[in-house]
């Protein structure tokens, strides 16, 4: 019979898409306030491999993905999600459109799992009304897509990117195991 036991803490990250870079800025700001310094900036990435967000925030959408410092358990992800989405309202214009979508999700070292309100056949519950969306998996040197990854994710420049937080990941993890008693 195998003990449960907790794993290591997951690396917080969060997909910002928006059409005001403003709008993006301050949204960090606000995360700040409930996640803690953010450790890690994209450059600004197009968002346009789909219109799903055009009629109600614009068709000019980037995305930056930010990291935070501090580590996070995983069954946090549902409670974070809500909290995100609590914030997305906040910075609502005034006919109720979102001006930001502000995706939670965390990495470790084998895979990268998002945060969702929708509910799939590959999305298993967590609770609190929100979703497990494994995105990635870890395998041979380097994060895979899979059948339902979504277009994104899938694009090469997505992947380095994760694979660059992962190893950062990584040495975090290695670092605080060094300096434990």
């Amino acid at each position: 019979m195998g003990k449960p036991n907790e794993p290591p803490l997951s690396k917080l990250f969060m997909s910002l898409i928006a059409e005001e870079e403003d709008v993006c800025y301050q949204a960090m700001e606000a995360l700040k306030k409930d996640f803690g310094e953010i450790d890690f900036v994209s450059e600004k990435l197009p968002f346009d491999l789909t219109e799903y967000y055009a009629q109600e925030m614009g068709k000019n959408l980037f995305r930056h993905f930010i990291t935070f410092a501090v580590s996070v358990s995983r069954g946090s992800l549902p409670d974070i999600k809500l909290t995100t989405n609590h914030l997305e309202e906040k910075f609502s214009g005034p006919g109720g459109n979102r001006r930001i979508n502000i995706d939670p999700g965390y990495l470790c070292q084998a895979h990268v799992v998002l945060a969702t309100t929708k509910g799939y056949a590959h999305r298993p519950y967590l609770e609190k009304g929100i979703y497990a969306d494994l995105a990635l998996i870890y395998r041979n040197k380097s994060f895979q897509p899979l059948d339902w990854t979504y277009p994104d994710y899938r694009q090469e420049r997505t992947v380095q990117l994760f694979n660059q937080i992962r190893k950062r990941y990584l040495e975090n993890l290695k670092e605080r195991k060094d300096h434990s008693c």
